[in-house]
């Protein structure tokens, strides 16, 4: 891995939800312009560890943003920088898919003021770019799952911020939309944006630059996805359910045959 100077990083954060010990002291370091991808069995933590990089969750230790303290970024300079796509995440239903990414455009407009041309125009490329433009006019409500998740990744992407954190981005997308997200992703990584993504995908995580691997709120690996050292760690965090093999000049998992008895 290189040496750039970390873009975000976590020194001993930990994190409690309901009085329950989530993330247990950890250190992180992401560098810039990479895709980084966290994964893990579930409860790993996944899901928490992105929400406190993202300034979401109360937390000990401290987060670090570009070398500044999360704390210390104004809010709307953080909504430029650092973009967000949740898992399930809940909204109105009676917006219209327009109005809905073009909130993505509110960091960049000034108090209180209108979309202008150009916030029209980086909402419809990034609607054109999910396939969602025809449904501009429609209401969320009236979405499929499927569809709201696009739109949702619409209003992300409007924001063109420096990173985007993104939890389950896949959740309810078709094989062949899963593949446009990725295509989105290289994309925004030749651009020089900073990616992380939660996903339980992970054959498509292992498409990424850097896997963070985690168990029970602890980081266990981080480490290139080509090093087998990150195989050897995805396959032991999954209990060797799952085994790591080049397909098609590709990282893929296989699961393997289950040792829990059939009950049938």
């Amino acid at each position: 891995m290189s040496r750039s100077a970390p873009i975000l990083r976590a020194q001993g954060v930990s994190a409690r939800l309901g009085g329950v010990q989530v993330l247990h002291p950890l250190d992180l370091q992401l560098e810039p312009r990479r895709w980084t991808s966290i994964v893990g069995p579930n409860g790993a933590g996944k899901s928490t560890l992105l929400k406190v990089l993202a300034g979401l969750l109360p937390h000990q230790g401290s987060v670090s943003l570009g070398g500044r303290v999360l704390s210390q970024w104004p809010a709307r300079e953080r909504a430029r920088t650092v973009a967000w796509l949740g898992q399930g995440e809940s909204v109105v239903d009676d917006l219209s898919v327009l109005d809905l990414v073009m909130l993505g455009r509110l960091p960049h407009q000034p108090w209180l003021g209108k979309p202008d041309a150009q916030d029209l125009a980086v909402v419809e490329k990034y609607l054109r770019q999910t396939q969602a433009w025809e449904w501009r006019n429609r209401s969320v409500g009236a979405l499929s799952g499927g569809e709201r998740q696009r739109v949702l990744l619409a209003r992300a992407l409007s924001v063109e911020a420096d990173i985007l954190l993104m939890d389950e981005p896949l959740a309810n997308l078709d094989p062949p939309h899963q593949a446009d997200w990725l295509q989105t992703v290289r994309g925004l990584r030749a651009r020089g944006t900073t990616v992380v993504s939660v996903l339980h995908e992970i054959s498509m995580a292992l498409q990424a630059d850097a896997l963070v691997v985690m168990a029970q709120g602890r980081i266990t690996h981080h480490g290139a996805c080509a090093d087998p050292q990150s195989h050897r760690a995805l396959e032991q965090v999954f209990d060797k359910r799952i085994t790591i093999h080049t397909v098609q000049d590709q990282w893929v998992a296989i699961p393997t045959p289950s040792t829990i008895p059939n009950p049938l």
